[in-house]
């Protein structure tokens, strides 16, 4: 096995896996920005698109993935394939000695999302999700409000993320790439439920629908429920007008985020706070949470964190989402 030789005062040589729209738009720029990445190639199966997309971030493009993995200088690579490819090329990654950050879900399996987390752990190497928004600094306010009791006992959480229709062709209307709305976009909701509320959630119920003539659930539901009797319902699809939203209800108040899961990098959250006594706006500073996602990958890789930091939590989530599909009958 050949392991990542990254200097310990040095960038995260970081390459890429892919030239997906969301990478180009969001996390390439992030990379080029960020002064503890350098952005080091960028590997497509086509050699055009990969210096399309490398060029203009000074990286060297590179034909096929594993030409990629096999670069001696590549310390991580970060992985925005399809999902349905994630579990061989996280797996093709660890065994190349590579550091992962992998766009989510890391897998659609529970079982292959343990087993690729032990065997990061087993080499001693870093294996992220890429679940960007639990990373911005607006939910540890919100789950340091719920410690001070600002709303009282927590009751419920309400939990939506909807975005408008993709284009014919999009690779989310796929079921043979992992498409479908649970994965894509109910991973949202699901995953809040599972930062605010903790791992101990069990499903109630679920359902998922289709349009007329997709292959892939485009919306869907699901309550879930903790052993105190907290409630999670949470609303998700990709048929819709777009919200980004959740609602933490208490026994003496309520607290809502507004752009909880996709605020842009110059957004600055107001966090609502409502009680009998009145109402208050929390102003925060603005935050890129895809720096700070960054962030959280290279300290883990410097610091040499085996495995996942938020292991409890990424198993949490991937167990949620089959069995809301379990109970939704699909």
């Amino acid at each position: 096995m050949a392991v990542a030789s990254e200097a310990a005062d040095g960038p995260l040589r970081l390459g890429v896996l892919g030239c997906s729209g969301f990478a180009r738009r969001r996390m390439l720029p992030a990379m080029a920005a960020h002064p503890g990445v350098r952005l080091h190639a960028v590997a497509s199966r086509s050699a055009e698109r990969a210096a399309a997309t490398a060029t203009p971030f000074g990286a060297r493009p590179v034909v096929g993935y594993g030409e990629l993995l096999a670069d001696p200088e590549l310390d991580a690579v970060y992985l925005p394939l399809p999902a349905a490819l994630h579990a061989p090329w996280v797996e093709a990654a660890l065994s190349a000695g590579k550091h992962v950050l992998a766009e989510k879900p890391l897998t659609t399996d529970p079982g292959q999302t343990r087993a690729l987390l032990a065997r990061a752990r087993s080499l001693g190497l870093v294996l992220h999700e890429n679940t960007l928004f639990v990373h911005h600094g607006q939910h540890a306010v919100v789950r340091r409000l719920l410690a001070e009791g600002a709303i009282g006992e927590l009751r419920a959480l309400h939990a939506a993320f909807t975005v408008p229709a993709p284009a014919p062709g999009d690779i989310r209307y796929d079921p043979e790439l992992g498409g479908g709305c649970l994965a894509d976009i109910g991973l949202y909701p699901v995953r809040a439920a599972v930062h605010l509320l903790g791992t101990g959630l069990d499903v109630v119920g679920a359902v998922l629908s289709s349009a007329p003539g997709q292959r892939v659930e485009t919306s869907g539901a699901a309550l879930l429920r903790r052993a105190d009797g907290v409630t999670a319902q949470l609303t998700f699809g990709m048929e819709h007008a777009y919200r980004s939203r959740y609602e933490l209800w208490g026994s003496e108040g309520r607290i809502t985020v507004d752009r909880a899961f996709t605020p842009a990098a110059d957004h600055r959250p107001g966090l609502l706070v409502e009680r009998a006594d009145g109402t208050r706006t929390l102003t925060l500073p603005a935050e890129d949470q895809a720096v700070a996602a960054l962030t959280a990958f290279a300290d883990s890789v410097h610091e040499g964190k085996g495995g996942a930091d938020n292991e409890a939590d990424l198993l949490a989530q991937a167990e949620l989402l089959t069995r809301i599909r379990r109970a939704a009958g699909g």
